[in-house]
């Protein structure tokens, strides 16, 4: 029996007029000039409201060439329900308002059975914005290519655990067919995030934040999770997605396959220049075949 997730956040997050929103990603997918790859095997993105990191996470998803991709495994932070593991969707089909992703159930089965994952009900992911925030790009780049979704919720994941499912997911990785969207923004910061680190080294507090997330975004291109790892608790970086890209991580180091991650795009919701304001980063970057 078909169950449906519905594009809960489009109306909100993003329009949900199909030829408005067909528009804008087409409008910031051509504005970033780049130029499609075989080799480009995931991403890292953001997922604000499309007004916020739309453009930015352009960068990202351009990157994409769909011809042979069938699957497509969704590692989204999760935001508004505690779990200190991964979940998996009970839904068989992901809707937005430009066309469907049909759920690869035979994959989610095949979680299921390691008995490391729970499930999260409907209500559970349609209130979740991390991953739905992907689909609409991912719907536009694999336009004509049937692929099918394998959404993942990453809870708030002890150390051990984020090694633990990237070993489990790492065979995943060394199929050439599958791809890897991984949902995260960058530094939180303001007071109403409660993360005011500020180096004044850096000159003004937007310069501060850049270049507290730069670090970040060398040490994720190093593939390194221990120093990922290590970073975060000297910093405490608000970075929301930080178990999926430490998840992932793990399981591009656990994979024969050599993948190598590089940023494209970082962008600030805001430039912070007083104590009382407030911005969130938004980085985009993709993971290609080292060869």
């Amino acid at each position: 029996m078909e169950k449906i997730r519905r594009p809960s956040h489009a109306g909100s997050w993003y329009t949900d007029n199909p030829k408005k929103l067909e528009e804008e990603l087409e409008g910031w997918l051509s504005a970033t000039g780049l130029t499609k790859s075989t080799d480009v095997r995931g991403v890292i993105a953001p997922h604000a409201g499309y007004s916020y990191s739309g453009r930015a996470a352009a960068y990202a998803f351009g990157n994409i060439d769909p011809t042979n991709i069938k699957r497509i495994f969704l590692l989204g932070p999760s935001h508004h329900y505690y779990t200190p593991k991964c979940a998996l969707s009970t839904a068989t089909v992901y809707k937005t308002p430009i066309g469907d992703l049909p759920i690869d159930l035979e994959v989610i089965e095949e979680l299921k059975a390691t008995g490391k994952f729970e499930l999260m009900d409907l209500q559970v992911d349609e209130a979740e914005h991390s991953m739905e925030m992907h689909l609409p790009y991912l719907v536009k780049i694999f336009e004509g290519h049937p692929v099918k979704v394998v959404p993942i919720l990453v809870g708030a994941l002890h150390t051990d655990n984020e090694a633990m499912y990237g070993r489990l997911l790492a065979k995943y990785v060394d199929d050439p067919t599958n791809f890897f969207s991984v949902s995260s923004d960058f530094c939180h910061w303001g007071s109403r995030f409660h993360y005011t680190h500020y180096d004044k080294k850096c000159g003004p507090i937007h310069k501060s934040i850049e270049a507290l997330d730069k670090m970040g975004m060398d040490i994720i291109e190093t593939g390194n999770a221990d120093a990922f790892k290590q970073y975060l608790s000297e910093y405490d970086n608000t970075i929301c997605g930080r178990h999926p890209i430490s998840v992932f991580l793990h399981m591009s180091s656990n994979s024969s396959t050599k993948i190598k991650i590089k940023f494209l795009r970082y962008e600030q919701s805001s430039q912070c220049k007083t104590m009382r304001d407030s911005s969130v980063s938004y980085a985009s970057a993709a993971a290609k075949v080292d060869a």
